[in-house]
């Protein structure tokens, strides 16, 4: 059977941890996917908290303020961690201990995408963040996971370059109505909402391969 292109836009913030969990659980979609479909991904900017400082906030005081209080987070967490399990991913909230300001991230992973490593860099920005509790708002720090995901980006990190390039991405969330993240999009055509489990992927991905055969869609 020959693969079939499908082009997947994710919009979602990497200091969101249901991101995290659905960047895996739709990779693992895929694996099942993968002698039917050929994914071309990309990342899309939808910052949840675009008035952030630029040097971030105490995590503790952002917990409060977002969630009312931290037992609310609490409950949430327990959640986040038994799903981080399912997913191999070795949540470390106890490490975080400042929530940053994520448009030098989102930069970084734009200008990722035009290097051919967007998906690393999206990887290491979320493993560096969740799992190791490293402020993906420094640019030291953003150098230094570009650099394990394979891209100089020190140099480009320095400079203005992409930031009208990632508010016309955004934009285009909004324009979308979208509210919250993760959110996916198929061929322009089918969109998830939320860290959904694999079968709700794997139905989109049948349910879009039917509509071509039948004629349905134009693109692709």
């Amino acid at each position: 059977m020959n693969e079939r292109a499908l082009m997947v836009e994710v919009f979602s913030d990497v200091i969101c941890p249901w991101c995290y969990v659905g960047k895996r659980r739709f990779e693992r979609a895929l694996q099942q996917m993968k002698k039917t479909v050929k994914p071309h991904v990309a990342w899309r900017p939808f910052q949840l908290n675009p008035t952030m400082p630029k040097s971030g906030m105490d995590r503790t005081v952002y917990l409060a303020t977002k969630f009312g209080s931290l037992d609310r987070f609490k409950e949430m967490e327990e959640h986040l961690l038994e799903a981080g399990r399912v997913e191999q991913i070795s949540f470390a909230f106890e490490k975080i201990s400042k929530t940053p300001n994520t448009f030098l991230a989102h930069r970084l992973i734009w200008y990722s995408g035009i290097q051919g490593r967007q998906d690393a860099v999206v990887d290491r920005l979320f493993k560096g963040y969740f799992e190791e509790g490293l402020d993906i708002g420094s640019v030291s720090i953003l150098i230094e996971l570009a650099d394990r995901a394979g891209l100089r980006a020190g140099e480009f990190l320095m400079s203005e370059e992409g930031a009208a390039e990632v508010k016309a991405e955004e934009s285009v969330g909004h324009t979308l109505g979208i509210r919250g993240v993760p959110y996916f999009v198929l061929d322009g055509t089918y969109a998830i909402s939320g860290a959904q489990p694999p079968d709700i992927f794997l139905s989109a991905f049948q349910r879009r391969e039917a509509d071509r055969s039948e004629g349905k869609l134009l693109r692709g």
